[in-house]
């Protein structure tokens, strides 16, 4: 018995095996050859795999069928097909055509009436839309349907169409299109109700909703609405409702239902570059203190040479995703080359995102230093200062891991008076400029730039996180991290009052994800603005892992005898 089941079923799996490895293909000729023809021909009749040659044979009416409706969606109405099957290993369905003159459009009557009928959004702008052009049903059907989306958009809910036409004459080789679109009134946004709000407070809610009572409707107000609160961290959910229909009634009342974020998040990193070796970072925020939307947080970054540990306070104000009140304090020790910082900040910082897209940040800052040059000699420095500051940043990127074209700009300027609580006069000025290209998808060229300058009374009083270093896998590539500096007496490199650093990298992508990359870098921390630039030149080598671009770098200085130095990094390029 066994045996008598066996043998059908191994020959039932033979055939199987057989039968998917017939892979039959189908060739389109046209003449003469219209290659747009061919692929929608080609798309209506779909994949022949799995057909032998008998089976194609008697498909073939079928497919001559499917042509013939793939040329009159076309505008061709008086081709001539016909279809023949090729024996072989694959067979081949393959079907000609005789391409003859297509339909042409003899009248085009589109006309949108009502409210509507003023505003850009419902202009009929295709081409092939016009007397003259050949007759084609996609577009005819894409201006329908674009005409109800756009209505269904604006909140033109009770909007129809009174005529909806596409007459063909095969015969005269010419068609009349026939769409008329009325509107009616268009429906307006309502009062937003809050459900579940997790005790945020209304005015902080109210001032999140980008759009009045009464405003005109646009789901993309909607969709906006729906982004502020997600955006504020405040919700795991969101979920906004506000659906008009025909009957009414014309002021759609707005309702958003919020789901409460859980209040705290912690969050784990780690990291590694030439620079400062494995890093690891820690943060912790609880998202609502209170009904007011503050926020309290904490964040951390240990690494061989720089350890810091800073804790901040949030206060929303009129625009909670875009001003608000930050008070912040940390602790930062970091070892230099030839010295060693132990440095306490406390300050307060005004941030809000102003015209343009720039986001603006004033404040003012108190920092407590001790630092001491030609480490262990146990000659400890301490300054104090009360630093006023104004700073503007701006980001344009169109991907956040991997872009492809963008910038960045960002400048910062703090000042303070040795008569204010400060141990001299000083003017703190830094900026810096990123950009990046891609050319024919594959070709990438990137630029920065970054400038600084210190201006005192006393410069010996100023320390070492107010002085300029340059060098390393951010700066100069061929050079230890902050190496270049001016020395002291002792040959300490002590920071420069001046900082240039700029490179100029291009890139060329051989296989998806890789990158080939080559570049030069120029600059130096300096105490004058005549000293020379030190130079480093290289190719590297840049892999888009899925947390980022990873960053592996040969590069040469040639201003000094140190040979090649291997530099490594991750992180956005912008």
């Amino acid at each position: 018995m066994c045996n008598m089941l066996t043998r059908p079923l191994a020959a039932l799996l033979l055939l199987m095996l057989v039968q998917s490895g017939w892979a039959a293909r189908l060739e389109v000729v046209s003449k003469p050859e219209n290659k747009e023809l061919n692929a929608n021909v080609a798309a209506l009749i779909g994949d022949l795999d799995g057909h032998d040659a008998a089976s194609l044979r008697r498909y073939q009416r079928a497919a001559v069928q499917q042509a013939r409706l793939a040329g009159e969606a076309l505008g061709y109405y008086s081709n001539r097909y016909r279809s023949e099957v090729l024996d072989g290993e694959k067979p081949v369905l393959r079907v000609h055509v005789r391409v003859r003159e297509p339909v042409r459009l003899r009248t085009v009557d589109i006309r949108v009436e009502g409210e509507a009928a003023g505003m850009d959004a419902f202009r009929v702008r295709d081409p092939r839309l016009k007397p003259g052009e050949q007759l084609h049903h996609g577009a005819y059907d894409e201006i329908k349907s674009a005409l109800q989306q756009q209505g269904l958009r604006y909140g033109f809910f009770a909007g129809k169409f009174t005529r909806h036409r596409l007459l063909v004459d095969p015969a005269a080789g010419a068609a009349d299109i026939e769409l008329h679109y009325d509107s009616g009134p268009r429906y307006r946004l309502g009062a937003v109700e809050f459900a579940e709000a997790g005790k945020i407070d209304d005015r902080l809610l109210a001032a999140l909703v980008p759009f009045e009572d009464g405003t005109p409707y646009d789901s993309a107000l909607l969709a906006g609405l729906s982004q502020n609160l997600q955006n504020t961290g405040y919700f795991a959910g969101v979920q906004v409702d506000a659906q008009g229909t025909a009957d009414g009634p014309q002021v759609i009342p707005v309702q958003v239902r919020l789901e409460p974020a859980k209040p705290r998040t912690l969050g784990l990193g780690a990291g590694f570059s030439t620079d400062v070796g494995p890093r690891g970072s820690f943060s912790w925020e609880r998202h609502r203190v209170n009904s007011k939307g503050h926020k309290l947080g904490f964040d951390s970054e240990i690494s061989k040479p720089k350890q810091n540990l800073s804790g901040w306070y949030a206060i929303p104000l009129s625009s909670p995703l875009s001003d608000e009140l930050r008070f912040v304090a940390g602790y930062q020790r970091e070892e230099l080359v030839d010295a060693s910082s132990e440095r306490l900040t406390l300050g307060t910082q005004w941030r809000k995102k102003v015209r343009h897209d720039w986001q603006r940040t004033i404040g003012l800052r108190w920092e407590d230093e001790r630092y001491e040059y030609d480490r262990g000699s146990n000659r400890s420095r301490h300054s104090k200062f009360l630093l006023p500051s104004i700073g503007f940043a701006k980001l344009k990127s169109d991907s956040a891991l991997d872009p492809s074209k963008g910038y960045r700009l960002q400048m910062d300027v703090s000042a303070g008076s040795g008569n204010v609580l400060s141990d001299a006069d000083v003017v703190h000025v830094s900026a810096l400029a990123r950009g990046l290209t891609t050319l024919a998808d594959k070709h990438r060229v990137l630029a920065r730039i970054e400038v600084g300058g210190v201006a005192t009374d006393k410069y010996s009083a100023i320390p070492p996180s107010l002085r300029f270093f340059a060098g390393g896998d951010q700066s100069v590539r061929g050079y230890d991290y902050q190496s270049l500096s001016p020395r002291d007496a002792q040959r300490n490199r002590v920071g420069g009052r001046y900082l240039v650093a700029q490179s100029l990298e291009y890139q060329y992508e051989f296989v998806e994800r890789w990158r080939a990359a080559t570049f030069i870098d120029a600059g130096n921390a300096t105490d004058s603005l005549t000293d020379s630039m030190k130079v480093g030149v290289g190719a590297g080598i840049r892999w888009v892992s899925p947390i980022g671009p990873l960053r592996l770098d040969f590069a040469h200085a040639l201003h000094d005898d140190r040979g090649w130095r291997i530099h490594f990094s991750m992180g956005p390029e912008l």
